[in-house]
């Protein structure tokens, strides 16, 4: 399945820093969020990598803070796949904001495969090669007029 998410989100009081906007650690925060509805959407989450004893664990972040979100703010978490081989795969996230149609954040995160109960590296199985492929080339994941599978 080739798919792009989206994920709505209003920021609250509680993703507020010091200076008055989101901090950057609730970005990563809300990675994490939106890729985990998204495999739970597709079906491949949490409980289903307790079945099979595997798990993807993220090793390597690339993010890019483009512009501050503030209280109240909407946001339209976005991500898809655009990689996989036998042992990573690649996921990116967008984050955007409709009121001025700004990208306000977006990420790329290199996920490999584990055993849980060893933590040792693991060669993608062939579940997880097919629930996440890559989205298709004719995909503009940054067209945003385009609305995609949504949790709200």
């Amino acid at each position: 399945m080739n798919s792009i998410f989206d994920l709505k989100l209003s920021v609250k009081a509680e993703h507020i820093d010091a200076l008055g906007h989101v901090n950057n650690v609730v970005y990563v925060s809300w990675m994490q969020d939106v890729a985990l509805a998204h495999i739970a959407h597709i079906g491949l989450g949490i409980d289903q990598y307790l079945e099979m004893k595997h798990a993807m664990v993220a090793v390597e972040h690339q993010v890019q803070y483009r512009k501050a979100c503030l209280e109240g703010d909407e946001l339209i978490l976005r991500t898809w796949f655009s990689d996989i081989n036998a042992m990573y795969s690649f996921r990116h996230c967008v984050f955007y904001r409709p009121s001025d149609q700004s990208i306000v954040f977006t990420a790329m995160t290199k996920w490999a495969c584990v055993e849980i109960a060893t933590g040792r590296p693991k060669r993608l199985s062939p579940t997880f090669i097919q629930a996440y492929q890559p989205i298709a080339e004719d995909l503009n994941a940054l067209d945003f007029s385009q609305h995609y599978d949504v949790a709200l």
